[in-house]
């Protein structure tokens, strides 16, 4: 089942990508796990630069794409391995029949599953020139309105209504 069709928004990046991208071999750059719903977010790259990229982007010579996915109503928690930097693949399948799905984030540093609901929600879309030793730091342009005025870069993890918590 394609990401496109668990995501409650994926106009931005349809409207960048053409279609929702795999997440297959996806930097995780966080994961955030919140008692408040509960939830999980995962700050990800995406796999490629769009096509159709904001001109402004193109121009800041940016060359990767990070977002947010939140998870919401979330069960049955397995985070096994945890050591970033690393990148995985974020799988999201239907699960029951009661509008669940199951999420399992893998790769060489990552193992981590979950149950949540069905759809997941695409924020904090951003823009930023990977470093040569792949860290994120630096410029981010941000797609998103609020964010952009609010942000020039990734704020501190104590920034709450940037990290969901």
């Amino acid at each position: 089942m394609t990401v496109e069709r668990r995501l409650v928004n994926p106009e931005m990046l349809q409207a960048m990508y053409g279609t929702v991208p795999e997440l297959a071999g996806v930097n995780v750059r966080s994961i955030n796990l919140s008692p408040s719903g509960p939830s999980v977010t995962l700050r990800v790259d995406l796999p490629a630069f769009p096509r159709s990229a904001p001109p402004e982007w193109t121009d800041a010579g940016m060359d990767a794409v990070q977002c947010q996915l939140q998870f919401l109503d979330v069960e049955n928690i397995s985070l096994t391995h945890w050591a970033p930097p690393t990148s995985g693949d974020v799988e999201m399948e239907p699960w029951g029949e009661q509008r669940r799905m199951r999420v399992t984030v893998r790769g060489s540093g990552v193992s981590m599953e979950f149950t949540c609901y069905e759809l997941a929600t695409v924020s904090h879309v951003s823009a930023f020139k990977m470093q040569p030793d792949g860290a994120d730091g630096g410029l981010h342009l941000f797609a998103g309105k609020l964010d952009a005025r609010l942000y020039k870069s990734l704020p501190g993890t104590d920034e709450s209504k940037f990290y969901g918590r």
